[in-house]
């Protein structure tokens, strides 16, 4: 990210720029500050757009070749080609001697490091990947919104907002522009406001049915199960979820119970330290021998319910009462 800006600030730009990654929101961000810097004067006779896969590649290189029109530079962006993952030679080939002149830009989903055509953005280029932002940059991101628009957190009311809407940065900037909207007026925004405005993500959802299950909070469990199913969540998708969240249970707690710092787990889970110390609090209702055993109970309903021995919104309520049931 910081070769991109570096770029943009000095005006030297590089023949080939390639940016991917899972974080879409982050992405998105640095295409348009680097396609606005690239055609500043929003120029549509040197600037082309492809999107999606099957596009023709001489049609492609005769573009390229085509030099521009009272401009310095042509500038071709490029979205979800399918290049960095299919064989796509012919360009590959053509990226060794690119004019002088061309720019090309691609945003990709999915990227083979292996392939050519990575290899040859690497050779003349500029590769950026964009993953999933840690903790202390997600809050301090998201301080830095709140603050611009007069607004304060602390750093528990801050913890809580990611463990409601996950760390997608594009669904936490539409929930702290709900937070600003709805705390007009004020400057300090509260949980009882994430609570009011918020959207839980699914996958939070099914954390809080998982610590209510832990907690042996059958009722309150078995509601948040019909919640779901109220929001035409499928119950194999439940399932699905339900068994990751146990399995993130079993690692925590096999991991810790090895001697592994905890930002060390947190890392090799997958998720903000914060949000392990609510894994290892569910984790703590439960031995080793229990997660097993209930990892492969999961295995063992998607089975019945794939060979119709058992019907799936039923399978996933015998496992929650199962689990929820005091011992």
């Amino acid at each position: 990210m910081k070769s991109i800006q570096e770029d943009i600030k000095t005006g030297k730009f590089k023949q080939a720029y390639l940016l991917y990654g899972d974080e879409a929101y982050l992405k998105q961000q640095y295409k348009r500050k680097l396609t606005d810097a690239l055609n500043p004067n929003k120029d549509t006779m040197n600037f082309s757009h492809f999107e999606g896969k099957g596009i023709d590649i001489r049609e492609l290189i005769d573009l390229c070749e085509t030099m521009p029109f009272f401009a310095d530079r042509r500038v071709i962006l490029l979205e979800d080609t399918g290049f960095f993952k299919n064989k796509c030679e012919e360009l590959a080939e053509y990226m060794k001697e690119l004019p002088e002149y061309l720019c090309l830009v691609f945003s990709e989903s999915e990227v083979d490091k292996r392939s050519r055509m990575y290899k040859a953005v690497k050779a003349c280029g500029t590769i950026v990947e964009f993953g999933t932002q840690d903790e202390k940059t997600l809050m301090r991101w998201a301080a830095g919104i709140l603050g611009k628009a007069g607004r304060k957190i602390t750093q528990k009311d801050m913890e809580y907002l990611l463990s409601k809407t996950g760390t997608d940065m594009g669904n936490l900037k539409m929930e702290l522009d709900k937070l600003i909207d709805y705390t007009c007026g004020r400057d300090v925004v509260t949980a009882q406001d994430i609570d009011a405005i918020c959207t839980t993500q699914i996958a939070n959802r099914i954390f809080d049915m998982v610590r209510a299950v832990a907690e042996k909070d059958q009722k309150r469990a078995l509601n948040l199960y019909y919640d779901l199913l109220t929001l035409r969540e499928p119950p194999m998708r439940i399932l699905f979820l339900l068994a990751r969240q146990f399995r993130q249970l079993l690692l925590a707690k096999q991991f810790s119970d090895s001697g592994l710092p905890q930002k060390e787990i947190a890392s090799k889970l997958g998720v903000p330290v914060f949000a392990l110390r609510n894994i290892n609090a569910c984790a703590k209702a439960y031995s080793v021998a229990e997660l097993e055993q209930a990892m492969a109970d999961f295995v063992e309903t998607e089975e019945a319910v794939k060979t119709g021995r058992l019907n799936d919104k039923l399978s996933v309520e015998l496992l929650i009462i199962k689990y929820s049931s005091s011992r």
